[in-house]
């Protein structure tokens, strides 16, 4: 009973399983004493081996109580059970079922160790083995009583003990590992209806670094875009509650798609309005951020056009977009509490986009003199003013984006080329009438020179080819 009670796990304060014996070192310590007992008559041989796998074996039971079993520990547990069996002189069942114990503690033991323990198990029989053999002349007679099956018995005790132990660790480990997939499907499902919530340039990033998510933000520079729907408040007194839901349901999920396929950080939702912007967590560089910025609040205005027609003919009409956009530095991250985040942004700037976006009309595109800036060499803009915006002292002057698809046909303001040692820039705009005959001349005496320049290089090849004729000749 004491034997199997070493055999069995044992259980820690804390109720975690403790580390258990490990079974060769039990066996190697019974087996050796009841080898050496039957078999000591006080010569040298057998004091010398008594006290070689003994008190090693006891050290280690001492040592190994409540650890991790090692490399060292199986190292010297293999070369214990092989110094008995080299000593035995390789008596055919009790060095079986020693090897099946030294093949029992290889298999435990991490991978990379296996060839090593072979090995000193060999080398370390082999020695012992000679050693007997030079010591002793006559053979021991490990048939002579009942040690033989004693040792047999208890090595298949040892190796089903270890077996069962496995199995249970087996069935338990299966059970942890389906209660845990049924978590993490949970997980998941629960995650990817909570990721609805938040933008993806947010929660993608999150997962993928595995770190904590904690209060900062930083400042950068974002293109910030404001936008509503004119007529909404008005149509609301006199829709149901279900169809101005069906209504703003379909104007978001339109709008969201758009604002995902452009890139844009959908901040938030406020009524009939929407919050984007470009800049953090990505930035492809302030002017292509309000270059994306204004080509999205394009489409929108495009995708309101057919959103438009289609409540028409349901009999809701009078509805129509109206965005503001800006571009300047402003505080985004993470604000709130430890308990409560949320990624959003403040500042002055997008005070000033929900200004403008205030200020415009039906289907206009306000844009503020930062923006204008970034886009006036790629979109086609109207000074729509000044005004006076609650919140800023001085006047703000703002341009509108116009429509790409009424321009069609006409042609550009602008020409701006620009290759390795050549910029061409035309604002048309801004050209006075007395200017276009010194911007002529001016070209006129940069073709002269581009011919000029032209003729010297061509003249150069042509005398460096024939130098190279000549030398070949």
């Amino acid at each position: 009973m004491a034997f199997l009670d070493i055999l069995s796990p044992k259980k820690s304060i804390q109720g975690k399983d403790a580390y258990r014996f490990d079974y060769p070192e039990v066996f190697v310590l019974i087996l050796s004493v009841i080898l050496l007992a039957v078999h000591f008559d006080f010569s040298p041989t057998s004091m010398a081996l008594l006290v070689v796998v003994c008190l090693p074996s006891l050290m280690i039971l001492i040592y190994n109580y409540r650890r991790q079993t090692s490399f060292w520990t199986s190292n010297i547990v293999i070369i214990l059970l092989s110094v008995v069996i080299g000593s035995i002189q390789f008596c055919s069942i009790i060095s079986l079922s020693l090897a099946a114990l030294i093949g029992l503690r290889v298999i435990i033991s991490s991978p990379e160790n296996h060839l090593k323990l072979i090995a000193v198990s060999v080398v370390t029989v082999i020695i012992f083995y000679y050693v007997s053999v030079t010591l002793s002349i006559n053979e021991i007679d490990c048939h002579e009583d009942w040690i033989t099956s004693v040792i047999l018995l208890a090595t298949i005790i040892v190796i089903l003990c270890h077996f069962r132990r496995v199995y249970h660790d087996y069935i338990h480990y299966e059970g942890r590992a389906q209660q845990a997939t049924e978590r993490l499907n949970t997980m998941v499902s629960v995650i990817n209806k909570l990721t609805r919530f938040v933008p993806p340039q947010i929660w993608e990033p999150i997962v993928k670094a595995d770190v904590p998510v904690s209060v900062s933000n930083k400042r950068a520079k974002l293109t910030i875009m404001f936008s509503d729907i004119v007529g909404f408040t008005e149509l609301s007194d006199s829709l149901s509650a279900d169809n101005l839901a069906d209504i703003l349901n379909t104007y978001m999920h339109c709008m969201t798609l758009i604002a995902n396929k452009h890139g844009a950080v959908l901040d938030k939702f406020i009524g009939d309005g929407m919050v984007c912007f470009f800049g953090e967590p990505d930035s492809r560089g302030p002017r292509q951020d309000a270059l994306d910025c204004v080509a999205m609040a394009i489409d929108m205005r495009r995708e309101m056009r057919t959103l438009r027609q289609k409540w028409r003919l349901m009999g809701f009409e009078g509805l129509y977009i109206r965005i503001g956009i800006t571009t300047g530095y402003c505080h985004v991250g993470n604000f709130g509490s430890n308990n409560r985040l949320s990624y959003t942004l403040i500042g002055k700037e997008a005070n000033l986009a929900s200004r403008l976006e205030a200020v415009a009309g039906k289907s206009e595109i306000f844009i503020s003199e930062r923006t204008h800036d970034y886009i006036s060499h790629d979109y086609d803009c109207e000074y729509a003013g000044s005004f006076q915006l609650k919140g800023f002292d001085s006047k703000v002057s703002a341009w509108q984006v116009l429509d790409p698809d009424a321009n069609k046909g006409k042609l550009s303001k602008w020409v701006d080329h620009t290759l390795p040692g050549f910029n061409l820039h035309l604002n048309f705009r801004d050209m006075q009438d007395n200017d276009y005959q010194d911007i002529r001349n001016r070209l006129n005496i940069a073709l002269e020179r581009i011919e000029q320049e032209e003729k010297s290089i061509t003249l150069e090849i042509t005398k460096a080819s024939k130098q190279e004729s000549q030398r070949h000749k």
